[in-house]
């Protein structure tokens, strides 16, 4: 029996057919509304507000004036600080609701979602504590000796797009961060994938902060693509696909608009001939498929020496054959669905190609035999992949992975790089420094030393067509600011 939070995810949410504009509730320029279906049902559950592109002018408006005008980027660092530190409190607060809203939308189990919606407090409290320390006035002395301020000021009214996958964490990311620097924002969730966004435009309504710093348009496509042009933002942060990157940072470019990428990744997790297969498989089996496959850094790609290929091979694959798939609502449940009907096409798709271009399908491929309905798919291992075949090139962005074996260090390195991505990696080994050393040589922008670590507290970002610039951490900070250097003459 399915439980009854798909039908009821028990989240209060005060005013989902509204939007959330110059610090009110208001309703959209039209009756267009979102429907929010159960990938475990394929019911509908829930219906939201809808925005246009005239509820985007009025976002940015809003947005505009409390930037220009408003009390926020004059505030004190110490008064920002306490009021987002208000914002994780209530966020805090709301916890279940959040972990109920994660996985009522996309799927993901909900002993993962409980788990992982710390992460949002936990980002407010990091910048509301890390501005207070943060410098915002360098005195210097010039060349000439002459007195030199160089003085970080907050970029501007910032367009926040957060993808589906994981539209909370990703969501508080960038607002935490802009909101410490001063900036306002307007956010666009996903139409999939709303709810997340309203709860923390709840938070941040019930913590006082001034009308129009944070404002949420839930809206597709078309309105996002007129979010990017408008004239009134001054950086745009996304997350997302690499190919709705691209497009983004060419329109972006006519303006020389600020931007911030976070994209996708092919990342690739390298067992050297020490490794411990005992101490791997506890990160190596979830991290290579986490919420069915649908996070950016998923290890993906497994590469194994030809001297131990069939040790690995067979130990993994019997790990990975143990993972119990059904209604995220329970506990027990370590994979949900996937979570729209059009991504379960995409991964089956993806899966004929490996088999059509020689991969050898070793575990999974189809439709989980006890889950009649919902989007499900079975964790799926591919092996004897060559690094040119498109299951080992591109994105799938489910529980499809592809084991690629390797002669000697330099050959790994060499498959670990052939790829246009370059977001995540892990490597295992009885030796951290030889781990290291080898980490050093992976063109990505993290790699984990046996295991899979993702510290909102750290800088988190790609090499190549993963992305630009950082979130988290004290990069992530610094990405929300300009430098401004005032002499006296």
């Amino acid at each position: 029996m399915l439980d009854p939070r798909h039908r009821d995810p028990q989240v209060a949410i005060q005013s989902p057919l509204s939007l959330f504009i110059d610090g009110q509730w208001r309703k959209p320029d039209s009756d267009a509304l979102l429907t929010l279906v159960s990938p475990v049902t394929e019911q509908p559950f829930a219906r939201f507000a809808e925005g246009d592109t005239r509820d985007i002018d009025r976002a940015v408006d809003a947005a505009r004036r409390a930037f220009d005008t408003g009390p926020w980027p004059r505030m004190p660092a110490a008064e920002r600080s306490d009021l987002l530190a208000r914002v994780a409190d209530l966020l805090e607060a709301r916890l279940p609701e959040l972990a109920s809203a994660w996985t009522v939308q996309v799927g993901a189990p909900i002993g993962l979602t409980r788990h992982a919606v710390a992460q949002a407090p936990q980002l407010f409290r990091f910048y509301a504590q890390l501005l207070r320390g943060t410098p915002l006035v360098d005195e210097r002395t010039g060349a000439k000796g002459g007195r030199v301020r160089v003085v970080r000021e907050p970029v501007g009214v910032v367009a926040a797009i957060t993808p589906w996958n994981a539209p909370l964490v990703l969501l508080c990311y960038k607002v935490a961060a802009a909101l410490a620097a001063g900036c306002t924002v307007v956010a666009k969730p996903s139409p999939e994938t709303p709810m997340d966004a309203w709860l923390v435009a709840e938070c941040i309504e019930a913590a006082g902060l001034p009308p129009g710093v944070f404002n949420v348009v839930a809206a597709g496509r078309d309105v996002g693509d007129h979010l990017i042009r408008h004239p009134g933002i001054d950086k745009i942060s996304f997350t997302g696909s690499t190919a709705a990157g691209r497009h983004i940072g060419a329109v972006a470019a006519q303006r020389m608009v600020r931007t911030g990428f976070e994209l996708g990744g092919k990342s690739a997790a390298i067992l050297l001939e020490d490794a411990d297969l005992a101490q791997a498989l506890p990160s190596l089996v979830p991290y290579s498929m986490p919420i069915t496959g649908q996070v950016c850094f998923s290890l993906t790609r497994i590469l194994v020496p030809e001297s131990r290929h069939r040790e690995i091979v067979d130990a993994y694959v019997g790990a990975v054959a143990g993972i119990r798939v059904g209604d995220p609502f329970d506990e027990t449940t370590q994979m949900g669905p996937l979570t729209m009907a059009r991504q379960l096409q995409r991964v089956q798709d993806y899966i004929a190609r490996g088999r059509e271009e020689g991969a050898r399908l070793l575990l999974g491929g189809g439709r989980p035999g006890h889950m009649p309905s919902g989007w499900f798919i079975e964790p799926t291992v591919f092996d004897e992949v060559g690094v040119g075949m498109t299951i080992a090139q591109e994105e799938i962005f489910g529980p499809v992975v592809s084991i690629i074996g390797y002669r000697d260090l330099d050959d790994a390195v060499r498959k670990a790089n052939a790829t246009i991505y370059g977001l995540h990696g892990a490597v295992y080994t009885a030796d951290a420094e030889r781990g290291y050393a080898l980490a050093r040589r992976i063109r990505s922008g993290s790699v984990t030393v046996n295991g899979l670590i993702v510290d909102p507290t750290m800088p988190f970002g790609g090499f190549g067509q993963s992305g630009l610039g950082r979130e988290g951490g004290i990069e992530g900070l610094d990405a929300y600011f300009e430098t401004k250097t005032v002499y006296f003459a």
